[in-house]
């Protein structure tokens, strides 16, 4: 099964759900329902839910926060450290230490 959005000149989309199979070297397509008189969202919902997804109510009920560590403007700092040349100018010797790329 699939949401198949089907153009018309003048007028809106027709959103319909289909399926397909072939017999022979034809494919037959078989309309199951009209959606098209259906909300946008509620659409993209039905054709996340055909394609193998899950459907979730609410978002913030769908996960538990257990801890947020701030990690974002450390990050920047040693990217741009690194993009500025620091290891070459602590170490100017290659090692293994300077050569380590940040941990994010």
């Amino acid at each position: 099964m699939y949401v198949d959005r089907v153009p018309n000149r003048n007028s809106k989309p027709c959103i319909l759900l289909r399926s397909s199979r072939r017999v022979g070297k034809k494919t037959i397509k078989t309309t199951h329902a009209n959606l098209s008189k259906l909300p946008l969202e509620l659409i993209d919902q039905i054709e996340v839910l055909v394609k193998g997804g899950s459907a979730v109510r609410n978002f913030e009920y769908a996960f538990d926060v257990i801890a947020s560590n701030h990690h974002g403007h450390v990050a920047a700092v040693l990217g741009t450290m690194h993009k500025l040349g620091f290891p070459g100018m602590i170490d100017p010797k290659n090692s293994r230490m300077r050569r380590k790329p940040p941990t994010r």
